[in-house]
């Protein structure tokens, strides 16, 4: 899925997987490879196979088919506490009878560490993540917040290669949730160890992520960095559920020319053939709004809703209603002209 890189630079190294539940596969021929400190977000909706995919990985789930390589070694027959590997989950699993540094003490105190040596290493777990002066507390007088920076300090203190995170902020609100995104990026890149993350949420993983792996029915779909997933969506599926896009039906007349909305325009796109079908996508925020003789469009205004830092608005040039996200408010009923640049077009194959 990724233009091949050195074997050295990979820790994990997905070959061929597949799952099956119940005669439903849910996991459909995965290769992909995972780099060394490399902060990577499985993203999708429920149901697309990602958090199996994780627990693959982890070995609380075996594959259907396929191997899973671990610094270049097939890990199928090791059993979690074998991996270097450790995971959080949504739900922290914090032992509600112990309180702060012995819920983090614990992996350790089974592997039968000096007291001293112990009591360093929860130190600085608690300074990592910022909740030094905590260790005699109880967990369950913590926050949600507080509790999760808990569980990534417990799985780190284990200095695991790689950390699992399977939507570990889903149970937090909006605000702190924006926080421990940032957070937990800070925690990655001071640590520097592998970050494989599980969410939904197409924010969470553009803030956080040096690679986003974009999955749908059991497949990996596009992966690459935030900027090249939000601005060169591979398909419709991946346009429409990284933020917001118009798209239309179109035709590549040639190189740097394509054909959509009866209109001919400029583009930055080539090597689609000549008078090829096509799609096309246009975001929201790549319009703009100019006065109706200037546009290269142009339509009514429908409906104007406020969203705190943009106004987005419906606008109608007859075959197509457009979305469009803007700081200056049109009114409803205004017509209004439409101006889109070569390089916010953007071309997918038709599918």
């Amino acid at each position: 899925m990724r233009e091949n890189k050195l074997q050295k630079d990979y820790i994990i190294d997905l070959k061929n997987i597949s799952k099956t539940f119940d005669d439903a596969e849910v996991l459909k021929d995965i290769n992909m490879y995972i780099r060394r400190n490399e902060f990577l977000t499985l993203l999708g909706p429920s149901g697309c196979g990602k958090t199996t995919l994780l627990r693959i990985i982890g070995g609380f789930e075996e594959a259907s088919n396929g191997q899973v390589f671990f610094e270049g070694k097939d890990i199928a027959s090791l059993p979690p506490y074998k991996r270097k590997i450790n995971t959080v989950f949504q739900k922290y699993a914090l032992f509600p009878h112990m309180n702060v540094e012995e819920n983090i003490a614990f992996g350790l105190q089974i592997k039968k560490l000096e007291k001293s040596l112990i009591k360093k290493k929860v130190k600085e777990m608690l300074e990592l993540v910022n909740l030094k002066g905590f260790e005699k507390r109880s967990v369950d007088s913590l926050s949600g917040g507080q509790q999760q920076r808990i569980a990534i300090a417990r799985a780190l203190v284990n200095e695991p290669e790689v950390l699992l995170l399977d939507e570990p902020l889903g149970a937090l609100d909006l605000k702190l949730r924006k926080g421990m995104q940032l957070e937990l990026k800070r925690i990655q890149q001071k640590i520097g160890i592998t970050f494989i993350y599980v969410t939904h949420d197409q924010e969470e993983a553009l803030t956080m992520s040096d690679t986003i792996a974009v999955m749908n029915e059991g497949k990996v779909q596009q992966i690459g960095t935030p900027v090249d997933i939000y601005n060169e969506p591979k398909n419709a599926f991946i346009a429409d559920f990284i933020g917001e896009s118009n798209i239309l039906p179109g035709t590549m007349i040639k190189d740097y020319l394509v054909c959509f909305h009866q209109t001919d325009f400029e583009c930055v796109d080539a090597g689609f053939g000549e008078n090829a079908p096509i799609d096309v996508v246009v975001r929201p925020e790549d319009i703009q709004i100019v006065d109706k003789e200037k546009g290269m469009l142009k339509g009514k205004v429908e409906s104007v809703t406020f969203k705190g830092v943009h106004y987005e608005m419906l606008i109608t040039t007859g075959e197509y209603t457009w979305t469009v996200h803007s700081t200056a408010m049109s009114q409803v009923g205004q017509v209004v002209g439409m101006v889109i640049t070569p390089a916010d077009i953007h071309i997918m194959k038709r599918r």
